[in-house]
């Protein structure tokens, strides 16, 4: 998955002409967007704001950015210090959304891109239903596994309200395959989305809990090959800070044509 995000993220710079000479990846899950932005041509220097050590390939004294340890609720740069930040899969799992794209906000440059992606809520729709069903039939009851989900209609209003112009949101449903179970909560923990929720059960899971969870996703979400589907909803988001340069909307009445001629116009041509 983290590798399909940076891949699409690739994508999405490739549209643009202008330069980023400065780029922040900001607490991507792994260091496929940083690996992204250090391979740009369009982009000099880029900066790795992780929230725990990155086990890669890289050396510190070798990778092609500069690391630094952060923490997901504060963005410790000075203002207008990047051109671009991008962030893959990690706004979802902060406290204060509004509140770190507010300090995202600040970092960046008079029209400096701020683009990225969460997690929407019809992710793990198949891992969230055998895992209720498991715990009922094992443990008699319930326990609060999944953290409020980032809605898309939403989004484009928080970036307005962090003082971000010409916002621009869009949906992508994937579907990745496993072989089981255990393979996708693997993957999981590698993306570190684990259960955050405070009110979470703080004993493991119970070993019968997790192989009636198995056996129920088998049943229900499987291919004929055996093989069991995980669906993911990817929100990406893009958002400027203001320029005089960029596009604005006209004026209210400003219009030389109403709307009703335009369109009778249109139909008889």
């Amino acid at each position: 998955m983290l590798a399909r995000v940076a891949d699409d993220l690739v994508d999405r710079l490739a549209v643009l002409t202008k330069r980023f000479p400065v780029a922040l990846d900001w607490a991507s899950c792994g260091p496929h967007g940083a690996e992204v932005l250090a391979t740009s041509d369009r982009i000099d220097q880029v900066v790795r704001a992780s929230l725990v050590p990155d086990v890669t390939g890289f050396t510190p004294d070798f990778a092609p950015w500069q690391s630094v340890i952060v923490d997901g609720g504060l963005v410790p740069f000075g203002g207008q210090t990047f051109d671009l930040v991008s962030s893959l899969l990690a706004l979802q799992i902060v406290d204060d959304l509004p509140g770190v794209l507010v300090q995202l906000r600040r970092v960046l440059r008079p029209d400096g891109l701020l683009v990225g992606c969460v997690l929407g809520g019809e992710t793990l729709t198949e891992l969230r239903q055998v895992m209720a069903a498991a715990e009922i039939d094992c443990e008699g009851g319930l326990s609060p596994r999944v953290a409020p989900f980032v809605d898309l209609r939403d989004m484009g209003g928080l970036l307005q309200r962090a003082g971000f112009a010409l916002p621009v949101t869009d949906s992508d449903q994937v579907t990745v395959r496993y072989k089981d179970i255990f393979g996708l909560i693997a993957d999981l923990r590698a993306m570190g989305a684990t259960n955050p929720l405070l009110a979470r059960q703080r004993k493991p899971m119970n070993k019968a809990t997790l192989l009636r969870a198995s056996e129920l996703y088998k049943e229900r979400f499987s291919d004929p090959d055996g093989r069991i589907r995980a669906s993911f909803e990817i929100i990406w988001f893009s958002g400027w800070v203001p320029h005089e340069s960029q596009q604005k909307p006209l004026k209210p009445g400003s219009a030389q044509m109403r709307l009703a001629d335009a369109l009778k116009q249109a139909q008889q041509s």
